[in-house]
């Protein structure tokens, strides 16, 4: 496991575009998974302008999201697709046909866990996981507790986010929401996993999944497993794991 800690947000933002440009410039027909929040879009924004300024052949990268929201209308801007579209998929004019994303609203998300897999698998599978963090260490929108070979389904969200999602939509108390998310089975079959957190508030987990016990309470502890994985924080997220990891003889 390697630890990139870089000296400001804005380095951050820069170090993970360039993880995501590179995956697509080593290869053309680059599988890459995203996630949204805080996190990545000024990453994305990056990605996006660096495209602009120098255009690259991206006709055959396949673009999707680690997970997307469950019973909401896709046109919603918290939705997965809209951010991902609006993001990087837009501006880089991926194909249609190359940005794999499951519907929000489905009679039966079972299927839709299912079709979403076999498409990536279609493809070759995940070269490039861009993988975000949650306050409580989920991945994708496997919650604590998520058995580590859990596959592709529809989780609940957690509790602080799923607040957000109801404030901005009205939806009513009733109205059941949740997320259809890669397994972390399936995440973790990504060749390459790029774990990324950045601000203060990210410090305390980040510490807890990268230094503490691989544990399902903390889903992204997981990722200590991973053959080929980087753990890329900014300077706020990395402050109380730089020491602890040094005197562990983690790669720099």
């Amino acid at each position: 496991m390697k630890i990139t800690i870089c000296d400001s947000e804005h380095s951050f933002d820069i170090a993970a575009a360039w993880r995501i440009i590179g995956q697509m410039l080593a290869k053309p027909d680059a599988v890459i998974g995203l996630s949204t929040g805080q996190t990545t879009m000024n990453m994305h924004g990056v990605v996006a302008e660096i495209y602009k300024r120098y255009p690259f052949d991206v006709s055959r990268v396949t673009l999707f999201n680690v997970d997307e929201l469950t019973n909401l209308q896709r046109e919603y801007s918290g939705s997965c697709y809209s951010m991902i579209y609006d993001q990087l998929a837009g501006p880089l004019g991926i194909p249609a046909a190359n940005f794999i994303m499951p519907p929000t609203l489905s009679d039966d998300f079972v299927r839709e866990a299912r079709l979403f897999e076999e498409r990536l698998a279609a493809r070759g599978g995940a070269d490039l996981q861009m993988l975000g963090i949650g306050w409580n260490g989920h991945i994708g929108i496997n919650q604590p507790g998520t058995p580590f070979e859990s596959e592709t389904w529809v989780s609940p969200m957690d509790p602080v986010f799923e607040e957000k999602v109801r404030r901005e939509t009205g939806v009513a108390a009733d109205h059941e929401l949740g997320g259809l998310t890669r397994g972390i089975k399936n995440i973790m079959q990504t060749r390459r996993i790029v774990l990324i957190a950045k601000g203060k508030h990210k410090a305390s987990i980040i510490e807890q999944a990268v230094l503490g016990p691989v544990t399902t309470d903390i889903p992204a502890s997981v990722v200590q497993l991973h053959p080929n994985c980087e753990i890329l924080l900014d300077a706020a997220a990395g402050e109380l794991i730089r020491e602890r990891a040094r005197e562990r003889g983690f790669d720099w």
